[in-house]
């Protein structure tokens, strides 16, 4: 690969790899990690098992408050109620209803 210009270069000891979305985190708890340099560009190579951690719905102060006053519960049960629902206010009244 020297003779085409490419150096590749097994990285040693990965512990984790996190790449951070909007939507959630993809992990890899252990992973092979190879790095490519060809023409002054590196490229990284991950292999391995990968686990998705979606992230938590940013629920506004102000949904909180409504939810909990209209299905008369405490500020905690409605921000629950909401972050289950993904933050949809109708859905977390309904569940709360429900309960």
């Amino acid at each position: 690969m020297k003779k085409l210009g490419m150096n590749v270069e097994q990285i040693e000891d990965v512990q984790s790899i996190v790449i951070k979305t909007p939507k959630g985190n993809y992990i890899f708890d252990s992973a092979e990690v190879s790095a490519m340099t060809m023409q002054g560009t590196t490229t990284y190579q991950v292999v391995g098992d990968v686990r998705f951690e979606p992230a938590a719905p940013v629920i506004p102060k102000e949904d909180v408050t409504m939810v909990a006053a209209q299905a008369n519960v405490s500020e905690e049960k409605a921000k629950e109620a909401l972050v289950a629902t993904n933050g949809d206010i109708a859905e977390a009244i309904m569940r709360l209803a429900q309960t």
